[in-house]
């Protein structure tokens, strides 16, 4: 969509707002605009998950905890349902076909999916010592969008993630930081605060930033599901082509 395609992957130096970012994700997320019956029972599918979930999106066990050894360098996917590939098929998520793109091309690292439908950051930190375990080369954070749906305040998400990325960061690992953003009912100044954490957290920690992982992704017949906030298998497949380009700079052959 054309006010998304100008967006690209930034090294973030300063703060950089985000509210310059259109908002047709949220948009698409709400369909009918603010009418409650539609808008609020997406928001909860996004924050509770309460839907059947398929075993990758609501247990990451089986990629956290291969077992057989592998003695690859670890690519760390660490986010919420979009992570994990909520409602999808095995092999469907972001962090598969990531693996299978590094495949491809010659790189030998191992993907693992450390996403957890419905996790919030505060969930998140609590479970950050486990993606530290790992001893990662290389971590994708995508996390946020419960927050947010949630109404928690702007304060208490910016304290989780600095405890989420002090620590990551604190392993020498390459952090990259992927951004998402809210539907309009959330209102202007709580969405624009939303928008501007992950600028700030790039910032502080000097991370690379994709401020909207859905870029090139939303408005792409058949790329969403139906509750208009999780990627389909086709959807998983073009957040590849965004995060892609972020991670190989970072590999070795």
């Amino acid at each position: 969509m054309a006010s998304f395609n100008s967006l690209s992957p930034i090294r973030y130096t300063a703060c950089v707002k985000l509210s310059r970012i259109a908002l047709p994700l949220a948009l698409s997320l709400t369909v009918t605009g603010c009418k409650t019956s539609d808008s609020t029972r997406r928001a909860e599918d996004y924050s509770r998950d309460t839907r059947p979930a398929r075993p990758m999106a609501l247990n990451p066990s089986p990629a956290a905890t291969p077992t057989i050894k592998d003695e690859r360098p670890v690519i760390l996917c660490f986010g919420d349902s979009i992570t994990a590939g909520y409602n999808l098929d095995a092999g469907q998520s972001y962090p598969d076909y990531l693996q299978k793109a590094l495949d491809e091309k010659g790189y030998r690292y191992h993907v693992v999916n450390q996403g957890i439908s419905g996790d919030t950051t505060k969930d998140a930190l609590a479970r950050v010592e486990d993606a530290v375990a790992l001893h990662p080369a290389v971590i994708l954070v995508e996390l946020g969008g419960n927050d947010g749906l949630r109404g928690i305040p702007i304060a208490s998400t910016r304290a989780n993630f600095d405890g989420i990325l002090a620590k990551l960061t604190a392993t020498g690992a390459k952090v990259i930081l992927l951004g998402i953003t809210l539907p309009p009912q959330y209102g202007k100044v709580y969405i624009n605060q939303f928008n501007e954490t992950y600028a700030l957290m790039a910032t502080k920690y000097n991370l690379t930033l994709f401020p909207f992982l859905y870029k090139d992704v939303y408005g792409v017949h058949g790329a969403i599901q139906r509750d208009g906030i999780h990627p389909t298998d086709l959807g998983s497949q073009l957040i590849v082509k965004n995060v892609l380009p972020l991670v190989e700079p970072n590999l070795k052959r």
